[in-house]
């Protein structure tokens, strides 16, 4: 009985991570309409239906999420279990999964795999660029990098970038002919850039602070953009200023190819955080790159 409840439960997980029957039966490796059969056969023992089926989705019913909360981070634990075997092995081993900001994989993941890689050949990592704040525990990711380090309950952050700062540019050609705006208030008399924020549908409200005061200032513009190294390209192509990372707009600075203001109003932040579900044992594949990635002041 234990055995039929625990491969039933494992298929209505991958189900409701997938949110499709089809995706689900890819990775499982079985047929969808044996899966489908599984399922049913699962909320028929149960006498509760735990999804909700549509032409077009699948989600879990209120019975269903609370399934998922209860019991997909005991099996999560099994799979950390089992995966913490590869330290019987020569070589560590394991996918990784992450989800960041494109900025983030540039300026701190990519540097460190470009050396980590090489070195455990057996440990693969997949990377998922995306301004959205998922849930990494619900779409089966075993890390997330945001800036800061303010993380939801039962998370562990981990520093793995310096302090950083958002910097209003733009070209030389766009601030020809134009007063150059001396407080975030004059903002909204320029063209700027934005960027879209798809978990919460809006733009982002550039933020500002000076001498114990802080703004929040709504911009509008010709362009929007929902990543950072697009926004990087309007303010290069003139289309007005943009409001990007230090790091990414430094070289161009240097270069004359763009100018600052408002610098005195643009404040240091902790920088990027590797954040990650509170386990009793991480696998040894893991815990080599929450290692490797660790943010360390010369």
């Amino acid at each position: 009985m234990l055995r039929d409840n625990a491969n039933d439960l494992l298929a209505f997980l991958a189900v409701a991570k997938e949110r499709s029957f089809t995706k689900a039966a890819g990775k499982l490796g079985v047929s969808q309409s044996a899966l489908s059969h599984t399922v049913r056969a699962l909320e028929a023992r149960l006498g509760l239906r735990l999804l909700t089926r549509t032409t077009r989705s699948v989600s879990p019913t209120e019975a269903g999420q609370r399934l998922i909360s209860t019991v997909g981070p005991s099996f999560a634990d099994i799979e950390v279990a089992l995966a913490a075997l590869s330290e019987l092995r020569d070589r560590p081993a394991g996918n990784i999964r992450i989800n960041a900001v494109d900025h983030a994989l540039e300026l701190v993941l990519r540097p460190v795999l470009k050396t980590f890689l090489p070195k455990y050949p057996d440990i693969s990592i997949e990377v998922c660029c995306d301004y959205n704040f998922v849930d990494i525990a619900a779409q089966g990711f075993d890390a997330g990098v945001r800036l800061g380090e303010a993380v939801a309950d039962g998370m562990i952050a981990t520093r793995i970038g310096p302090d950083m700062r958002m910097l209003v540019v733009g070209s030389p050609a766009y601030f020809a002919g134009r007063e150059r705006p001396v407080t975030p208030r004059c903002l909204p008399n320029h063209l700027c850039n934005n960027l879209r924020l798809p978990t919460h549908g809006g733009l982002y409200a550039w933020e500002f602070e000076k001498d114990d005061e802080t703004l929040n200032v709504r911009v509008s513009g010709q362009v929007i953009y929902n990543g950072a190294y697009q926004l990087l390209d309007a303010a290069l192509d003139g289309f007005g200023l943009s409001f990007i990372p230090d790091d990414m707009a430094a070289p161009y600075i240097a270069s004359g190819q763009l100018q600052v203001v408002l610098e005195d109003w643009c404040p240091w932040h902790p920088g990027y955080h590797l954040y990650y579900p509170n386990r009793r044992q991480a696998s040894p594949a893991f815990a080599l790159l929450v290692e490797a990635l660790r943010y360390r002041v010369d």
